[in-house]
Parts: C-alpha cells; sequence; structure tokens
C-alpha cells in the first residue's frame, strides 16, 4: 500500500518514522517550504524535510496545494492513502480524492474538542487535565472528518506545551500504525464528530502572552506552561521584559505582582502565587529564577507587570 506523507514540524516526524519502521512503502513526502530562521535568517528546512532526506525519500515542498503542477506531483507519488501529521495546509477536494483509501489526519486533542491550531497549548492554558489524539478521515472543513481511532493521556501538573508535544506525538505514531493496518484489512470503523460537543481553538499570538498577576495563580502558571515554545510569556522587571519558560505553583500570598521570595523567584497572583524557575532577561541569557535574582538583588516588596 503507498503511503504519501504530509507533515511540517518535530510532532510529525515520529509518525514517518513508525511508517518507515513498519515497512509501509512511503512514496512522497510533501512538507513546507524551507523558511528563514534565527539572527541572519538563513532558510533552513523543516523537521519533516530533514529526515525524509536521511531516508532517501523523495520530499516536495509546494506552495500551495491547489494547483496542476501539485496534484500531478502527487499522481506520480501513485498513493493508495495520504496520511496527514501537521502538515500546515488545508487539502482541496481534488487531492481529498485522490487516494483509494482516503486521507487519514493525526490530530492532537480528543476530538471533538480542540479543533484547529494550538490544540496542545490550547489544553494546557485552559487547564485541562487530559488530552490524546485522534485519528480521522479528512473531509473539506477543518478537522470535521470521520473519527477512526482515540488514545488518551494525563497531562502533569508543570508540564509544558514542548513536553506534552513530545509524549503526544509518539503517541500519535502508534495508533496512526493501529490506524493504518485496519485501513489496510478494511476494518476501520469510522464514526461522525458529534457538532454539539465541538470546540474549535484560534492560533497563538503575541497579544496574548503577557502575564496578568491579577489572575488566579493556576491561570497564570496555566499560560506560562503553554506558551513555554511559542510566544512565550513574559512580564516586565525592573523595567525590561522578562521571559518565563517554567513556573510551578506556591501557596504564598500578597499584593497580585508583588516578589514575595527573592531567593526563589515566587511572585503574588490575585489567588496564591507562582514560582518562576526559568527566565530569560531582555538582551540576556536563560536561566533559572533563583540565579537571576541572585544577580539582581531586589529591594523588599518589587512589583512585577
Amino acid at each position: 500500500m503507498n503511503i504519501v506523507f504530509m507533515g511540517t514540524p518535530d510532532f510529525s516526524v515520529p509518525c514517518l518514522q513508525a511508517l518507515l519502521d513498519a515497512g509501509y512503502p512511503v512514496t512522497g513526502v510533501f512538507t513546507q517550504p524551507d523558511k528563514p530562521k534565527g539572527r541572519g535568517y538563513q532558510l533552513a528546512p523543516p523537521p519533516v524535510k530533514e529526515f525524509a532526506l536521511t531516508q532517501n525519500l523523495p520530499v516536495f515542498q509546494p506552495k500551495t496545494m491547489r494547483d496542476a503542477e501539485t496534484l500531478e506531483q502527487l499522481k506520480g507519488c501513485n498513493p493508495d492513502l495520504i496520511v496527514v501529521v501537521a502538515y500546515g495546509k488545508l487539502l482541496p477536494k481534488e487531492v481529498l480524492d485522490l487516494p483509494r483509501r482516503g486521507c487519514i489526519n493525526v490530530h492532537a486533542s480528543l476530538l471533538p474538542k480542540y479543533r484547529g491550531a494550538g490544540p496542545v497549548q490550547w489544553s494546557i492554558i485552559n487547564g485541562e487535565e487530559e488530552t490524546g489524539v485522534t485519528t480521522m478521515y479528512m473531509a473539506e472543513a477543518l478537522d470535521t472528518g470521520d473519527m477512526l481511532e482515540s488514545a488518551s493521556l494525563k497531562i502533569g501538573e508543570n508540564e509544558t506545551a514542548d513536553e506534552l508535544m513530545e509524549r503526544l506525538s509518539h503517541l500519535g505514531a502508534e495508533l496512526l500504525i493501529s490506524t493504518v493496518k485496519k485501513a489496510e484489512e478494511g476494518t476501520l470503523k469510522p464514526v461522525p464528530q458529534d457538532e454539539a460537543l465541538s470546540t474549535y481553538v484560534s492560533m497563538l499570538d503575541k497579544e496574548m502572552a503577557r502575564l496578568d498577576f491579577n489572575k488566579p495563580a493556576r491561570e497564570v502558571h496555566n499560560l506560562i506552561r503553554g506558551l513555554s515554545s511559542w510566544p512565550c510569556a513574559y512580564t516586565f522587571y525592573q523595567g525590561k521584559r522578562l521571559k518565563v519558560y517554567h513556573s510551578k505553583l506556591s501557596p504564598m500570598s500578597g499584593q497580585p505582582g508583588e516578589l514575595l521570595d527573592a531567593k526563589r523567584f515566587i511572585v503574588a497572583c490575585r489567588d496564591g502565587a507562582v514560582e518562576f524557575e526559568t527566565v530569560q532577561y531582555e538582551g540576556g541569557k536563560r536561566m533559572s529564577g533563583a540565579d537571576f535574582l541572585r544577580g539582581k538583588k531586589p529591594g523588599d516588596h518589587e512589583i512585577l507587570g
């Protein structure tokens, strides 16, 4: 059964690896075009391309999936099945209709909840205690196709989006192989999504990243965890921007934004407090909250924000 794989970020790589390990012939890999990265804005390949080239797989990087050239490239791969894992492009009907066994997507949520972009980050921001992955047949509308299989896991108290994404990527790879085997056997049992239970999440943006210590500590903590990779939660300390990558809850209390412990970097919220475990000052390097304060010698009852 010929498979065309479509994916772009690190999250997609374990699924492609699993297909190869299971012996499925991957006749083509479609991924996003190289993008400028770093201070020098040098073009950098997406992780899926980097991995695919190490496996000597043919790689295609179309700017759009809606032109004749891309469709001909796909036809040349002769796919029986298309597998899509965080590709980042919507597929038009002519692509969805091309493989005889359809197009299967691996989505990082327990559908029909958290359709759309950033489901892992939003599940943390919203304080969910459980999430998972769902395989589904793809439809023209975003994340609305019939569900095939799902698997769940618990979200850790201090787990960041990056850490959760890593775990979900491997869970998704296991689930994908189960789903592909059943597709090959003709034993899949698609289940329509219940629209009454569906939720959509928006893309993350920098406007949501500033910490508000007038909110409960758990909400502040969840925002830090959810935005740990990008755009990264931040506040202001002594007039400069301070990014916060990791935190944990503290039982201490005080005025919102007040520095409660000058050694452990504990900051009061409306209800409770958070301890900043990993931070990065404007123009500086990432370090522990304790090391950062050791170099600043803060005064009594300083206010952040």
